[in-house]
């Protein structure tokens, strides 16, 4: 892989930056100052060094986001802010399923393809949990109808675990990603939610000391516990 590639994969800085660094002599592989970013090098074999500090080379990458609303789970927009745009220096990212723009709360941000197909495989079951306020208080037979499945506009939303906190706020686990399903949900029910949030992802928690729009990497036990579920 090319030097400048392995670089900025690791988020060292863009292209540029990074070709700048090596001009400067900044950069050493395996002891010697590298002469030109195209070098080939092997990120798990050779040592390279950025200003005399090893540089630690992961293939893939893990961030927990606090998604804020007014942004679009996509990696280009046409009209409206991207999630990307949160992680500037983080190349090759992109969201682990969707969020509306509209709503926050986590969402995992990865460069690992097989994990987000799994974890977002139908076959897998992985729960999404959500905060939500709404418009009316549920009644029981509320409650019992999005339990049992509910169909709105010719969709079948298969049963969802909901929990009532208040009288107008719960919360809801979904085994599926259908587009706007909790939404429609609750207009089945001639409700409304005025709030969403995601709360977690199978064991995944939106970790609370994070504002709307900041990040951190998952942990290695975070980051086993996904894999491991997701096989």
């Amino acid at each position: 892989m090319r030097l400048d590639r392995v670089l900025a994969n690791a988020s060292v800085g863009s292209r540029t930056q990074v070709k700048n660094m090596v001009k400067n002599g900044r950069v050493s592989v395996n002891g010697k100052i590298a002469l030109a970013s195209s070098m080939m090098v092997d990120p798990n074999q050779d040592v390279i060094r950025i200003d005399d500090e090893i540089l630690q080379y992961a293939k893939y990458q893990y961030l927990m986001l606090y998604k804020p609303a007014g942004y679009i789970s996509a990696t280009e927009g046409r009209y409206d802010p991207t999630v990307l745009e949160l992680v500037p220096n983080y190349k090759g990212l992109f969201p682990c399923g969707r969020l509306d723009k509209d709503t926050e709360g986590l969402l995992l941000m990865t460069n690992d393809g097989r994990l987000a197909h799994n974890l977002l495989s139908p076959k897998k079951h992985v729960e999404k949990e959500y905060y939500v306020e709404h418009q009316l208080p549920l009644s029981q037979e509320d409650v019992l109808c999005i339990e049992r499945g509910i169909r709105y506009k010719n969709i079948t939303y298969k049963g969802a675990k909901l929990k009532i906190l208040d009288d107008l706020q719960c919360t809801i686990i979904l085994q599926e990603g259908k587009y706007h399903e909790i939404k429609n949900i609750f207009l089945a029910i001639d409700n409304k939610v005025t709030y969403l949030k995601r709360i977690r992802m199978k064991n995944l928690i939106l970790d609370e000391t994070l504002k709307k729009g900041e990040y951190r990497p998952l942990s290695e036990e975070e980051i086993g516990d996904l894999k491991q579920l997701s096989i």
